[in-house]
C-alpha cells in the first residue's frame, strides 16, 4: 500500500504479542511511527528496547495482527529492500562461529583468497544493486541508482573508506567495523533505517558527522530513523518523538521537548554505599609471593620505540611509553590509531611483542616468561573479548573464566569460587542473572558480565578498553564509581580508553594520546 498522505502510518502494530513466550513484552505494543517523525527508543539495559525493535524488524512473529508497513513514496515492495537494521551485537563481528579471540592479532591466520573490506563492501553494494525492486521501470531503477551513488560517495567521504577498503574484517577496530556496518546499511538508500547504539565506538569528530549526516539525510530525503539508545544524551536534535521504555512496556510516545523536560526532572543515579564499603574492605594480595609481579612496585610496562606494522601498513609508530604503579593512564586517539593494539601488545595477546622491547612487570618479553605469568596480574575488557563471549553458558560461568584467564574454555568454577564471581555480579548489579544464558542477556548486561570478569581475580593491572559500550545512564554512573574505588586501593593500576571524556573516572593521573598513521 502506498499512501500519499504526508501524515501516514509507516509502520503500524495494534496489540501486538510475540508468539513465543520468551520474546514478549510485558504488555501488548500498540505504536504507529507516522511520516515525518524521527524515533529515538530510549531505555534502561534490559529495558526491552532490543525486543520492541525485534519486533518492529518483523524477526519475532506476532500471534494475530502482523507488523503493517507503508513503505511510500519509496517503489520497492519488499520490507527487506526497505528496512534496514544494525544491532549492537553486529559491531563486534560476524556471528558465523568463526570468529575466535586474539584472531585479529594473528593475521597470518587469514587465507590467501580472504577478501578485504573494500571487496566485501563492493560485493555487497553490486548484489544489493542486482536486485533492486524487480517491480521498477528501467527509468525508475535509473533514478534509483543514482541516489544510491551519490549516498555511497558522502559515505566514503565521511568514513574514510579509503582507509579501511585494504583492511580485512577482523583487523578493524570496533570503530571501523561499526563505519563499515553502517556504509553496507545506508548504501543501499533504505527508507527506513533503524540503529542501535551507533555512536558508541566512534571518535568525537566522526560522532559529529556522523549526526550531520544522519539530519542531512532526514531533511533531504524520505529517511525514516530509528535509533536505539541506552545513553539519553545521544539523542541528536533532528529526532522528533521518544519511544520509552521500561520494565518491558512501552510507554507512551514523547515529543523530543517533552521527554527533555521529563528526563531533567529525573534525580541522578546515586553512588552505592555499599559497594564502595565491599571494595574497600576486600584483602590485598600478597605479591612478594608470586615471583614475577616487582618486588618494589616501581614499573608495571615500558615500552621502548614499539612499533607495529601489517605488511606495509604501519598500525603504531615508534612508541616510548612507561607506566607506573598506581598511575591511572587514559589512553585516547582516534578510530585505528592502533589503541587496542597497544593494550593487545600489554595483554601478552598480540605475538608481535615478542619482536619488540617491552617489559611487563619487570621483565622483558621473550625471556622466558608465560602469557600466564602476566595474565595472572591483569585485568581486561575489550571489544575484541565481546565479539568472543558468544556462547549459550551461563553467565556466571563467563565470570568464572577471569579467574583463569580463558577465553572459550570454560571450567565449573568451585564453591568458594563461585561465590567471588557472585559477590562480583552483585558489585555490578547483575547477580539475579547469574544462571543465565551469556546469550540471552541484554548486551548491556553482557558488557556488565565481562566487567566482572575483569575484576574477578583483584587484578594489579586493570586494562578497561571501552568500559562503557552500551550501559545505561544508571550503570555508567556505578561503573565509574567501582573503577574510582577500586583504584584507590594499594597495588593497583588502570589504564583507560573511551571517546567519551565525560566517561573517564575521576582517578586519572595521566594521558597518552595516539595519532592516526598516514
Amino acid at each position: 500500500m502506498n499512501n500519499p498522505d504526508n501524515q501516514h502510518a509507516i509502520i503500524r502494530i495494534a496489540g501486538g504479542v510475540a508468539r513465543h513466550p520468551l520474546w514478549r513484552m510485558a504488555e501488548p505494543i500498540n505504536l504507529e511511527v507516522k511520516q515525518g517523525e524521527q524515533i529515538a527508543i530510549v531505555g534502561d539495559n534490559a529495558a526491552g528496547k532490543t525486543r520492541l525493535v525485534e519486533v518492529l524488524t518483523g524477526h519475532y512473529p506476532l500471534l494475530m495482527n502482523e507488523v503493517q508497513y507503508d513503505f511510500f513514496p519509496s517503489k520497492l515492495n519488499l520490507v527487506s529492500e526497505n528496512l534496514k537494521y544494525i544491532s549492537f551485537r553486529d559491531s563486534y563481528g560476524e556471528q558465523d562461529g568463526t570468529y575466535y579471540y586474539q584472531q585479529r592479532w594473528n593475521q597470518h591466520d587469514i587465507a590467501d583468497d580472504t577478501p578485504t573490506a573494500g571487496q566485501l563492501l563492493q560485493d555487497f553494494y553490486l548484489k544489493a544493486d542486482q536486485n533492486i525492486g524487480r517491480n521498477l521501470t528501467p527509468e525508475e531503477r535509473e533514478q534509483e541508482q543514482r541516489l544510491r551513488n551519490v549516498l555511497r560517495q558522502k559515505l566514503a567521504s565521511m568514513f574514510r573508506l579509503d582507509e579501511l577498503s585494504p583492511k580485512y574484517i577482523i583487523s578493524l577496530s570496533s570503530g571501523e567495523l561499526r563505519k563499515f556496518q553502517m556504509a553496507k546499511a545506508l548504501g543501499t538508500n533504505p527508507r527506513v533505517l533503524i540503529l542501535d547504539n551507533p555512536f558508541i565506538g566512534l571518535d568525537a569528530p566522526t560522532r559529529s558527522d556522523f549526526r550531520h549526516l544522519l539530519e542531512t539525510l532526514t531533511r533531504e530525503t524520505s529517511l525514516l530513523i530509528i535509533l536505539v539508545l541506552s545513553k539519553r544524551e545521544d539523542i541528536p536534535d533532528f529526532i522528533t518523538h521518544v519511544l520509552p521504555v521500561e520494565g518491558l512496556k512501552l510507554l507512551p510516545k514523547l515529543t523530543l521537548a517533552a521527554y527533555r523536560k521529563q528526563y531533567a526532572a529525573e534525580p541522578r543515579p546515586l553512588p552505592r554505599e555499599d559497594v564502595k564499603r565491599w571494595i574497600t574492605e576486600l584483602p590485598h594480595h600478597d605479591l612478594t609471593s608470586t615471583g614475577f609481579y616487582p618486588s618494589d612496585g616501581g614499573e608495571i610496562l615500558c615500552f621502548r620505540d614499539v612499533c607495529i606494522r601489517y605488511g606495509e601498513h604501519t598500525i603504531l609508530k615508534p612508541l616510548n611509553w612507561t607506566v607506573r604503579e598506581g598511575e591511572r593512564w587514559a589512553l585516547s586517539g582516534p578510530n585505528g590509531s592502533g589503541k587496542s593494539t597497544l593494550l593487545s601488545l600489554v595483554c601478552a595477546d598480540n605475538p608481535q611483542a615478542y619482536a619488540c622491547n617491552i617489559e611487563l612487570f619487570g621483565h622483558r618479553r621473550g625471556t622466558g616468561e608465560s602469557i600466564w605469568q602476566i595474565k595472572h596480574h591483569i585485568g581486561y575488557v575489550s571489544p575484541e573479548m565481546h565479539r568472543a563471549y558468544l556462547k549459550d553458558i551461563p553467565a556466571v560461568d563467563v565470570v568464572a573464566s577471569g579467574l583463569n584467564d580463558s577465553v572459550g574454555l570454560y571450567l565449573r568454577p568451585r564453591p568458594e569460587q563461585r561465590q567471588t564471581c557472585l559477590d562480583w555480579m552483585h558489585v555490578f548489579g547483575i547477580d539475579g542473572v547469574s544462571n543465565k544464558s551469556f546469550m540471552q542477556l541484554s548486551s548491556g548486561e553482557q558488557r556488565l558480565c565481562l566487567l566482572a570478569r575483569a575484576f574477578v581475580k583483584d587484578p594489579e593491572l586493570l586494562i578497561l578498553d571501552e568500559p562503557l559500550h552500551g550501559l545505561d545512564d544508571r550503570n555508567r554512573c556505578l561503573v565509574r564509581q567501582i573503577i574510582e574505588q577500586f583504584c584507590l586501593r594499594p597495588h593497583k593500576t588502570l589504564v583507560m580508553v573511551t571517546h567519551y571524556e565525560e566517561e573517564l573516572p575521576g582517578c586519572i593521573t595521566h594521558r597518552l594520546t595516539l595519532t592516526k598513521q598516514g
